[in-house]
């Protein structure tokens, strides 16, 4: 049995990555800023905790892989917030927010469970297509993703020594709820060429394959983009 650490597992892909190593008997350290939704396993674990800070991840990762085996075998950084900005709307308040979440929060995660992972373990830090190609009304959000991407080929190269792999993954529209909100996803649907947005699950399914030695052991530092042909690089 495997122990996987799972950020933003309150809510959308999080949630679901967290279902899905549950359904697959691995233990799971869930992360989030808010309570617990419902999700329910003896191989659960709830960590209430704000990725920007780096003390509270410390000593509370540290405490629950003390009761999961001492390890830790994946790493999935999916917290992450997108409030729209723009040059007039920019403000240092919501820039510290953006980057705080979105890029220090996967640097202050990483870091936390680097001392604890072994050889053939892995991390998958969610950027987004916002990293690769521009979006109207979202400067910081794309900035902090293209952030992401460049700290996983860093990463990549820094943790190769120690046989850990670092990968991303750079969603296009996915039915979560955030995304809902928005009151755009029949319009986003309908321009994305296979008709249609992903499905949380669907994006769970990719950090499986990323964590797997057995599928991507090979794969390392690079992000994939799932976009239904949205989004190409």
């Amino acid at each position: 049995m495997g122990t996987a650490v799972i950020t933003g597992a309150g809510s959308g892909m999080g949630r679901a990555t967290a279902e899905l190593y549950l359904s697959r008997d691995w233990n799971v350290i869930a992360i989030d800023v808010a309570d617990n939704p419902g999700l329910e396993s003896a191989n659960l674990q709830w960590v209430k905790a704000d990725v920007r800070n780096r003390a509270e991840l410390d000593s509370k990762i540290a405490a629950a892989v003390a009761t999961t085996g001492g390890h830790i075998d994946a790493v999935a950084n999916i917290a992450g917030v997108f409030p729209p900005t723009t040059l007039e709307t920019y403000t240092e308040e919501n820039f510290n927010f953006i980057f705080g979440v979105n890029v220090l929060g996967v640097l202050n995660v990483t870091a936390a469970c680097v001392p604890h992972m072994q050889a053939g373990s892995s991390v998958v830090n969610f950027a987004s297509v916002d990293g690769f190609t521009v979006s109207r009304g979202q400067l910081l959000y794309g900035a902090s993703k293209s952030a992401v991407i460049m700290i996983t080929k860093s990463l990549a190269l820094e943790l190769a020594p120690k046989k850990i792999r670092v990968n991303g993954i750079a969603p296009g529209w996915v039915a979560t709820p955030g995304n809902a909100a928005t009151g755009r996803m029949d319009e986003a649907a309908a321009s994305i060429p296979i008709g249609r947005v992903a499905q949380p699950s669907e994006i769970a399914e990719w950090v499986w394959i990323l964590t797997d030695p057995t599928k991507a052991g090979f794969v390392d530092g690079e992000t994939i983009v799932i976009s239904g042909a949205d989004v190409m690089r």
